[in-house]
């Protein structure tokens, strides 16, 4: 049994950058090939044992929480022409973890969703990561590597990603001194500090395990740039009292928030899929 049974999902955000495909669907919902982004990030965590996701949505989020609801209209629909492969899979996205949707309240920034969920968390380690963003791992899951590190250390781990030194001007860079393979202790992150600055190539992006004193934490941290409560603010408060770890995860990073992270994840994934990848190759190539 995994040591981490709940996971935060914070998905309130507007979804600005994906305008005006975002103006009435949630950015979390737009698909990769068949199933949307933020499927992909709750089968990550199922696959790492959590049994608990609290989403944190906002007015515009229904059909984030309509998506893991259960449809038992449409499964019978389904059943009734015939199509029994279909029925399974809508009906196995209901099944796939307990689903609780609660509204963010609070100042805006990527803090406030996480200490939203602080009632329902309680006092136990859990795990955090975006909706927007995820990891095509095809042995252990993003989650399975964080969770196997925190089961080592018991403290704070960061996600760790080995980027180019262009993109160091695009992330929070992990300065820190290596423990173990891919296990590194943290001593600050230093926002997008470009190649001449970054003191590794190591960036921190969205996939966290947190002890509970977190919420401590972010109730102490003062509201920061743009007058918003961010998540690193808290970091660096922890760092002063305890350890805090990053794992460098192994797999390929989908930054589906963005345009082309987004189409990058659409063309590979479905090079990958089995019924349809090879002609796909065939077609670019062709135009290619």
């Amino acid at each position: 049994m995994s040591s981490i049974r709940k996971l935060v999902i914070p998905v309130a955000g507007l979804g600005t950058r994906f305008l005006p495909a975002t103006k009435a669907q949630p950015k979390e919902m737009l698909p990769i090939v068949d199933k949307p982004i933020i499927q992909y990030v709750v089968e990550d965590a199922v696959r790492a044992g959590i049994t608990d996701i609290i989403m944190v949505t906002g007015p515009s989020k229904r059909a984030v929480e309509d998506h893991f609801s259960p449809n038992y209209e449409l499964v019978n629909w389904l059943k009734k022409q015939h199509k029994e492969e279909q029925a399974e899979q809508v009906k196995k996205i209901a099944d796939l973890a307990n689903f609780i949707f609660i509204r963010q309240k609070g100042p805006y920034g990527n803090g406030t969703p996480v200490l939203c969920a602080k009632d329902v968390v309680g006092n136990e380690p859990f795990a955090v990561m975006w909706g927007d963003e995820f990891f095509y791992t095809p042995q252990e899951s993003q989650l399975e590597q964080l969770v196997s590190s925190f089961d080592r250390y018991g403290e704070t781990i960061l996600t760790a990603y080995e980027v180019s030194a262009e993109e160091t001007k695009k992330y929070g860079i992990i300065d820190a001194e290596k423990v173990e393979k891919n296990v590194f202790k943290v001593k600050t992150i230093i926002e997008k500090p470009g190649p001449q600055k970054a003191p590794s190539r190591l960036a921190s992006l969205g996939g966290f395990i947190f002890t509970p004193d977190i919420f401590e934490a972010l109730g102490e941290t003062k509201l920061g740039r743009d007058k918003e409560l961010w998540l690193v603010d808290a970091i660096f408060k922890l760092l002063k009292k305890r350890p805090v770890y990053a794992r460098r995860v192994e797999g390929t990073y989908y930054d589906t928030g963005s345009k082309l992270g987004y189409l990058k994840a659409n063309v590979d994934f479905a090079l990958r899929d089995a019924k349809f990848g090879h002609e796909l190759r065939k077609y670019l190539k062709k135009v290619l």
